[in-house]
């Protein structure tokens, strides 16, 4: 009866009530103390550290880190004197036999600290893949689903001065009601694959802030604090802001201000300094400010009609696979995207780490951010889109004041219906209700064909602000000479971008260009492609695929893919294909690139 109502009392504990508390606004710039580097781990594919073997959960499993206290005591495992793994980092590059593992890895880190009256604690994680349960000092303190949004939770009575321990249930399985579902094409790296922190705030404290450009060309925005009505001081030293903004009895203070700043652009990044103050907590950010619109097929940035020059690219490191975290990784693979010549990256096919829109902010770059509603979503469970709508949520919060990000992605790849257009014109009305200063936009392969051209025509065109399109001609469908001609055509006097194109090659394979998987064959697919693009007259960006090549299980073929899908510009450890010089040259020549 005892393990009964302890089963039945961690499922309530793990169900709503449990889920993550509402994110803390640039988190890094808050106090408190990194649990990155080494943590324990216990892989675990049948969840015996969870479950008995009557599959109720334990009520001393792996999350109580026990200790024999007797040499008779039978406990069948050491985090003491297992495995280590770094965090942040993905398992599967980590340990050879864990390179196709996908379920449950048990962490474990220790650390020390001394709590401060009238401070509260959170626990933060940039993201763990997919699903996360986390114990402090082995007690449950909640749970988390989404592979790639930070969560957080408070930790406050559960930390105790000196010695603490945390332990995380990471269990990337694919399942059928998750976002993404089971089948991509991209590696399903699973554990603890960005940084987590312990924050020290206070125990009322500002917890999310948004700053941006007002219709007016003035800065507004507004700050949202846990405490009571008060003053939170706002400093830009740069545009000779030193204010007091009011908070009222729901903790909400709304900013204007009556200066215009210069705009940052793709040519004049130009990102100010904020310093924010309540209840003796100082939080520093950078942050840009321009205004994004469209005027029927324009795309208007600060109020000038632009082209953008892209290309996309997957969340792996630049010098080989496993998942990218660090400023580091952010810096070399945006770095390639400036030296190609573009002013746009689309982030696919899920949020990047957040150092990705930091360093996207400072280099001006555009962004196109996406949530991994992919292929073939279960739209008609409305669970699944409880999923989705927290990922858009989760990452719309986590990113609103990077100016880069001009467009969030509520799609790729979707097949039409009415489940499907349902499904997605709540998440479009969620990111406008959320945010109404970026644009809305979804990756789309549902054109039809009209006899040697196609017809942008799916209905989600109608709820989005930017069509996107992928396209593979020459590679999945007719030879790339047949691409040159085919003619577009669209129902919507939208702006269009062309949000995938392109082939596969192996570096270093060269042979005729009628040949699969040589360098000249990807180069003609390009070059007959930038001819059609030339002459869609609506197009008004292109982001073709993509940057380097990734880890794909979807690519076997041994000696050519041996499971890479090879459609970079860049092999895995980024040496230049044919196309890379291909399509710097043609952003070289294109017009109209920047306002």
């Amino acid at each position: 009866m005892k393990h009964s109502l302890f089963a039945a009392a961690i499922y309530l504990l793990v169900g709503p009530a449990c889920l993550a508390a509402p994110l803390v606004q640039n988190p890094h710039a808050r106090e408190g103390i990194s649990l990155d580097g080494e943590w324990a781990r216990i892989v675990d594919p049948y969840e015996n550290g969870y479950y008995n073997h009557r599959f109720e959960p334990h009520e001393q499993g792996y999350f109580s880190n026990l200790k024999q206290q007797t040499p008779s005591e039978l406990i069948e495992y050491n985090f003491a004197s297992s495995p280590r793994l770094q965090v942040p980092g993905d398992w599967n590059t980590q340990e050879q036999a864990l390179f196709f593992y996908e379920g449950t890895v048990w962490y474990q880190r220790d650390f020390s600290l001394q709590k401060r009256p009238g401070r509260k604690y959170l626990i933060h994680f940039g993201a763990v893949n997919y699903a996360a349960i986390v114990f402090v000092n082995g007690r449950l303190v909640g749970r988390h689903e989404g592979g790639f949004t930070p969560f957080q939770f408070d930790v406050s009575d559960q930390l105790v001065d000196g010695e603490n321990f945390v332990v995380v249930k990471a269990d990337n399985r694919r399942e059928r009601d998750n976002v993404p579902t089971v089948n991509t094409d991209w590696w399903n790296y699973g554990g603890i694959t960005r940084s987590v922190r312990i924050l020290d705030v206070p125990a009322h404290h500002l917890s999310d802030y948004a700053l941006f450009l007002g219709e007016n060309g003035r800065v507004k925005g507004w700050a949202q604090v846990t405490g009571p009505a008060g003053e939170l001081g706002l400093r830009i030293a740069d545009l000779g802001v030193n204010q007091v903004v009011e908070i009222d009895h729901q903790g909400r203070g709304q900013i204007s201000l009556d200066v215009k700043p210069n705009t940052w652009s793709p040519d004049t990044p130009v990102l100010y300094d904020i310093r924010l103050e309540y209840n003796g907590e100082i939080v520093k950010d950078r942050i840009g400010f321009r205004k994004i619109e469209v005027a029927g097929p324009e795309i208007l940035l600060n109020g000038r009609p632009m082209f953008l020059k892209g290309i996309s690219l997957h969340e792996e490191k630049p010098d080989g696979d496993g998942r990218a975290w660090s400023e580091a990784h952010a810096r070399r693979l945006l770095g390639w995207v400036k030296e190609l010549g573009a002013n746009f990256v689309r982030l696919a096919h899920y949020p990047h780490n957040e150092n990705m829109l930091r360093v996207a902010d400072e280099l001006g770059l555009l962004v196109w951010s996406e949530i991994p509603v992919y292929w073939t979503v279960d739209f008609a469970d409305t669970r699944v889109f409880a999923k989705a709508e927290t990922q858009l949520s989760e990452m719309i919060s986590r990113d609103r004041n990077r100016a880069s990000v001009v467009l969030w992605s509520i799609a790729n790849e979707t097949p039409a219906g009415t489940d499907r257009l349902e499904f997605l014109t709540r998440l479009a009305d969620t990111a406008r209700k959320l945010d109404p200063t970026r644009l809305v936009t979804a990756a789309l392969d549902t054109q039809s064909d009209t006899g040697g051209g196609k017809l942008i025509d799916d209905p989600l065109s109608s709820v989005v602000d930017v069509i996107g399109i992928n396209s593979y001609c020459g590679w999945y469908g007719g030879t790339p000479e047949s691409c040159a001609n085919m003619a577009w055509h669209s129902k919507y006097g939208k702006p269009v971008i062309m949000s995938e194109f392109g082939a596969g090659a192996l570096r270093g394979n060269h042979g005729p260009a009628d040949h699969r998987w040589t360098e000249e064959y990807q180069a003609a697919v390009y070059r007959y492609n930038l001819e059609m693009i030339d002459r869609i007259t609506f197009l008004r960006g292109m982001a073709p695929w993509i940057l380097k090549d990734f880890r794909s299980p979807r690519r076997p073929l041994p000696g050519i893919q041996d499971y890479w899908n090879r459609k970079g510009l860049l092999s895995e450890t980024g040496e230049k294909k044919a196309s890379w010089q291909l399509l710097r040259t043609y952003y070289e020549k294109r017009a109209g690139s920047s306002p």
